[in-house]
C-alpha cells in the first residue's frame, strides 16, 4: 500500500464515508501479509516511499503470480526484475496491464503518470552487451517516477563518444554508470560532472573479466571521488539509489 492511498484512507474515515471496521479491513495486511512461502511487505511504501520490488529469479511461475496479484491489490505499483517469460505469461494472465522488458527480464504495473525528483537520472552503458543491465536501471527509476534519459555505446575505447554527450551529462542530478571489462568508464564519468556517479560492473568480458569481478574491483579503485559502487549486475539497485539522491 503505497502513501497517496493510505491517505485516501484516512481522509475517507475523517469523513464518515468510511467506518473504522471498514479501514481495518483494508489495512488488515500492513505490515505484511504471510503467504505461506512468502511475507510481502506492505508497509514498505509508506517507510522507504516504494513498495516492495519482487526478485523472480529462483521462483516458480506460479508463486510470482500470486505474490503479483496480491501486490497489485493492495494497490501498490508493480516491479518484478530478473523475469522471465514463463513468469512473465504467469502474471499476465492475473493481471490485465502488465508489460515485460526481454532485454531488462522486468515486469511492471502501475508507471506513474508524473516525475517526483527534482531533475533526471541518467543512465550510462559501455557498450551495448550491457544494456541488459542499463535497461534494468532505467525501468526502475521511471517506476520510481523520476524522468530518465539514456546513454548507451559510449564505452572508453570510443571516448569522443561521450565526450560528444557533455551536456547531456552536466544536465542530470545523479548518474548511472553501467560498464563491463576493465569498468573505466564510471571513474571516467566521475571525473568529468560534479554529479554522484553510482557505478555498476558488470559480468560481461572476457576470461580475465571473471565474470564481472575485476571491473568491480577498478570502480571500487575509482580515483574520481564522487563514484560509489553497487554489485555485480545489480541495475536494480543503482537506480534505487539515484532515485532518493533525486528526491532529496
Amino acid at each position: 500500500m503505497e502513501k497517496e492511498r493510505l491517505k485516501e484512507i484516512l481522509k475517507r474515515v475523517s469523513s464518515g464515508e468510511l467506518s473504522v471496521d471498514e479501514a481495518m479491513a483494508e489495512l488488515k495486511t500492513l505490515p505484511f501479509e504471510d503467504m505461506g512461502f512468502a511475507h510481502l511487505d506492505h508497509h514498505r511504501a509508506v517507510r522507504l516511499g516504494f513498495p516492495e520490488v519482487v526478485f523472480a529469479q529462483g521462483k516458480t511461475p506460479q508463486q510470482i503470480k500470486q505474490i503479483a496479484k496480491r501486490i497489485v491489490d493492495a494497490g501498490s505499483r508493480l516491479l518484478i526484475t530478473r523475469a522471465s517469460p514463463e513468469h512473465y505469461r504467469a502474471v499476465k494472465d492475473e493481471i490485465g496491464g502488465a508489460q515485460y522488458h526481454e532485454l531488462a527480464r522486468a515486469i511492471w504495473h502501475g508507471k506513474p503518470d508524473k516525475n517526483e525528483g527534482k531533475g533526471s537520472i541518467l543512465i550510462v552503458a559501455a557498450g551495448t552487451s550491457d544494456m541488459p543491465v542499463a535497461e534494468e536501471a532505467r525501468i526502475t527509476a521511471e517506476m520510481m517516477a523520476n524522468e530518465v534519459k539514456t546513454l548507451y555505446d559510449v564505452g572508453v575505447a570510443g571516448i569522443h563518444r561521450l565526450l560528444d554527450k557533455l551536456e547531456l551529462l552536466n544536465e542530470a542530478r545523479a548518474i548511472v554508470v553501467v560498464a563491463g571489462m576493465e569498468g573505466a568508464l564510471a571513474s571516467v564519468v566521475g571525473g568529468l560532472v560534479d554529479k554522484p556517479i553510482i557505478a555498476v560492473p558488470t559480468s560481461v568480458g572476457y576470461g580475465a573479466s571473471f565474470r564481472g569481478l575485476s571491473a568491480l574491483l577498478a570502480m571500487l579503485n575509482s580515483c574520481a571521488p564522487n563514484v560509489a559502487v553497487v554489485n555485480i549486475d545489480n541495475g536494480f539497485g543503482a537506480a534505487y539509489v539515484a532515485s532518493l539522491i533525486n528526491r532529496l
